[in-house]
């Protein structure tokens, strides 16, 4: 089972919620899409002018980060499922999304969570009346994180810090984690 090690220091991202990002100078052109509580499927889908689309990057086993595994209240050694894609409108990438599923919530109706595949995650939880949003944090990601790197991969661009959200979410009482780094030459166009 291949770990990837998203910071070089060994030290993660600070994750904090909004209140707690007031001494930060978050871009104005990004907070409105950190702040945001609807789908963010159907936010894409409405600026989009042409398409939007799901590219499938990695789905497969692996361990969450510590303070994910904290979050999502798993144990030491419990294994998750890691889905990475990136959201594209217009054929331009403008997130990078991170999912974790712990196996003991794919039981029931989030069984098929597990079977995606370029289907767009928001579709199946904003439609489902037994899905519920938790906390969300942001964290601002600069070039020494390996998130960071793993985002902003393939991209002719790159800014000193790029800045993302994470949200736990519940689906029939199970929780998953959703990370969502925003690509800000994009984003910034909308």
């Amino acid at each position: 089972m291949k770990q990837i090690n998203y910071n070089r220091s060994g030290q993660e991202l600070r994750w904090a919620e909004w209140q707690q990002l007031r001494f930060y100078r978050v871009p104005a052109d990004i907070e409105g899409w950190l702040r945001d509580t609807g789908s963010l499927t159907a936010r894409l889908k409405s600026v989009c002018k042409e398409s939007f689309r799901v590219r499938l990057l990695r789905q497969e086993w692996g361990r969450p980060l510590y303070s994910e595994q904290r979050l999502l209240g798993m144990n030491m050694g419990e294994i998750a499922i890691v889905r990475e894609v990136e959201l594209i409108c217009d054929g331009t990438p403008w997130v990078f999304a991170r999912t974790l599923i712990p196996a003991r919530s794919l039981r029931g109706p989030a069984r098929r969570l597990s079977m995606l595949g370029e289907k767009p995650l928001g579709e199946v939880l904003f439609a489902d009346p037994r899905m519920t949003r938790g906390t969300t944090e942001m964290a601002r990601l600069s070039k020494q994180h390996r998130l960071y790197d793993v985002a902003t991969k393939g991209q002719a661009w790159k800014r000193n810090e790029i800045w993302g959200r994470r949200t736990l979410f519940h689906l029939a009482g199970h929780p998953l984690l959703v990370n969502e780094i925003f690509l800000p030459e994009a984003i910034g166009n909308s």
